[in-house]
């Protein structure tokens, strides 16, 4: 090649890179130019995904490509691997930009409240694999110069193995599909997965995974196929609901449950709360035990009123009156099924409040005010006496 051949080619090298260089300065302006006379983002996410220097890679090389054919009858094998390297460079730089077009679109959608709890991640990557792969048959049919169809022939020959090679894409495709259907899962629920150690946030879900802040600050990754296959808790209801659940139990010394004398009675009518229960309830027992004319000697004879069942009446009476329990859901104190650890009395409300921290304060202010009343019905709960804690440390 003489030695001006090789002066026109780095003079046409020396031109592309100016090109780039002011296609870039033009375009990047014109982007910003439009994202600051705009109210939407968007165009401002454009330009974070550098679509705008993507879209300037291809004017130089569209005019390298242009000048092909003034060399072409001196030096077509050389200008032939050049054409295909710039054709190959052109279906990439096409690639980036669809592929930051997605991210735009992506990150845009994140910010909308329609889409903000979506798993748009899942079919961004689902789309930048059609892309990739419709990409790489572009370019291996450019550079050996066969047809697409046989690539894709060949490709369809090795179904099977490809399948298994994406079987995890494929499972989590479809898995993503699912959970937006069903919607079983969003962005920001706080979900619990016993089998994968998750109890946390979900904040991100992607074509493969889905990723769990738990409470600790770690992150725990489940494989989004197994949101569809295996049983997990989603605590969104509880979220949106009118109030958060407390559901906790007093053991009950069994040998302290007794009927209440009338000496007893008199001095429980001081508690406020319980004050008019207890006359209308003696009212009652005494005129159904008169009018059965039963033998009052011993309590157990006719009808009785028993401490732990006026503390269960105080306990409801209580829930009813704190300012932190929803009186439009259930308020209920019950007596559960006798254990080896006494009677369980349990509280069943539900809190206004369903901030963690606020429900815990919640729930333990009226545990403290239950554990300091039940004393004056003499009642006591259950203790694990120390003897028989060191018996069974002995046969340990």
């Amino acid at each position: 090649m003489p030695n001006y051949q090789f002066l026109y080619l780095f003079v046409f090298l020396v031109v592309s890179i100016l090109i780039y260089f002011i296609s870039k300065t033009i375009i990047s302006k014109i982007f910003k130019k439009i994202s600051v006379n705009t109210k939407t983002n968007f165009d401002d996410l454009l330009i974070k995904n550098n679509i705008p220097s993507y879209i300037s890679f291809l004017f130089p090389l569209l005019f390298l490509y242009s000048l092909i054919p003034f060399f072409s009858d001196k030096y077509p094998s050389i200008l032939d691997g050049f054409s295909k390297l710039i054709e190959v460079l052109v279906v990439l730089f096409l690639i980036f930009i669809v592929r930051s077009l997605l991210y735009t679109i992506r990150d845009y959608s994140k910010s909308s409240i329609l889409f903000k709890n979506k798993p748009v991640d899942s079919y961004v990557q689902v789309f930048l694999i059609l892309i990739w792969f419709i990409g790489f048959i572009l370019i291996m049919s450019l550079i050996t110069g066969k047809n697409v169809t046989t690539f894709l022939t060949t490709i369809g020959a090795f179904s099977a193995i490809i399948l298994l090679i994406f079987k995890d894409t494929i499972l989590g495709f479809v898995a993503s599909i699912q959970i937006t259907i069903n919607d079983t899962v969003r962005i920001g629920d706080w979900i619990t997965m016993e089998s994968s150690g998750a109890d946390g946030d979900v904040i991100s879900i992607s074509l493969t995974s889905v990723k769990v802040q738990n409470f600790d600050k770690t992150i725990t990754t489940i494989p989004t196929y197994k949101l569809i296959s295996d049983s997990f808790i989603n605590w969104r209801g509880m979220s949106d609901s009118d109030g958060r659940r407390i559901k906790r139990s007093l053991l009950i010394k069994p040998s302290s449950i007794r009927f209440l004398k009338d000496k007893e009675l008199v001095e429980l009518s001081g508690i406020d709360r319980i004050s008019e229960y207890i006359k209308d309830r003696q009212k009652e027992i005494e005129s159904y035990n008169n009018s059965k004319k039963i033998e009052k000697r011993l309590l157990i004879n006719g009808r009785n009123i028993t401490n732990i069942g006026l503390f269960r009446r105080y306990t409801e009476t209580y829930l009813e009156q704190h300012p932190m329990v929803n009186k439009k859901m259930m308020i209920m104190c019950r007596q559960l099924r006798p254990t080896s650890q006494g009677v369980p009395l349990e509280v069943y409300v539900f809190s206004k409040d369903k901030d963690w921290k606020k429900y815990e304060h919640i729930m333990s202010d009226i545990f403290d005010h239950l554990l300091s009343s039940i004393k004056f019905f003499h009642l006591e709960c259950f203790e694990l006496s120390p003897n028989i804690l060191l018996s069974n440390l002995d046969n340990q």
